[in-house]
């Protein structure tokens, strides 16, 4: 790994939606502020990504399966994580304990690892209604996890990717990296 004197590893956890092939904005607003960058995907979001420029963006492989034993880590281990976009099945499995695929599993983790971790939720308006999602994130909440600002689109409708602020994230986790800097 060609890593710079400096640079912190940033773990991009990516669900499966309409906004997650942009996942390279944030890529990019992340090595601008010299992290380097790896790239988790659900295995549904590996159908939304163009893997091959992802992984040439960030020079490691998306992960998204778990290593075997003796496989060796593919990336170094995360100082922070952000999770965009993330969509109304993985905020509640998450938030549930559920660790049915490698990013829950980071996720899952992460919080009594003590990495702080931002959540930019992406979905509709009728999703986000659902008392679970307001409960599952109120839960992340308790558990230190920095929630974005998305406002839901319409159901149905899909949009709102202009409104969809990928560097959030990093605005979201400043605080908390230069606390424990």
């Amino acid at each position: 790994m060609d890593v710079q004197p400096g640079e912190r590893f940033l773990q991009i956890v990516v669900c499966a939606a309409g906004v997650a092939a942009d996942v390279g904005k944030l890529i990019t607003a992340a090595q601008g502020r010299h992290w380097d960058v790896g790239v988790v995907a659900t295995p549904q979001a590996l159908g939304f990504l163009d893997a091959e420029a992802v992984e040439a963006q960030t020079r490691h492989p998306i992960r998204s399966a778990w290593r075997t034993p003796g496989q060796p880590r593919p990336t170094r281990p995360a100082d922070a994580i952000a999770v965009a976009p993330a969509t109304f099945n993985t905020v509640n499995k998450w938030a549930a304990g559920i660790s049915d695929n490698l990013a829950l599993g980071i996720l899952c983790e992460a919080p009594a690892m003590d990495l702080p971790v931002a959540v930019l939720p992406y979905l509709n308006s009728a999703q986000a209604a659902h008392p679970a999602y307001r409960q599952s994130l109120e839960r992340l909440r308790e558990m230190g996890v920095l929630i974005g600002s998305y406002q839901p689109h319409r159901p149905k409708a899909g949009g709102g990717a202009d409104r969809f602020r990928w560097e959030e994230a990093l605005e979201l986790l400043a605080p908390r990296l230069s606390a424990s800097a």
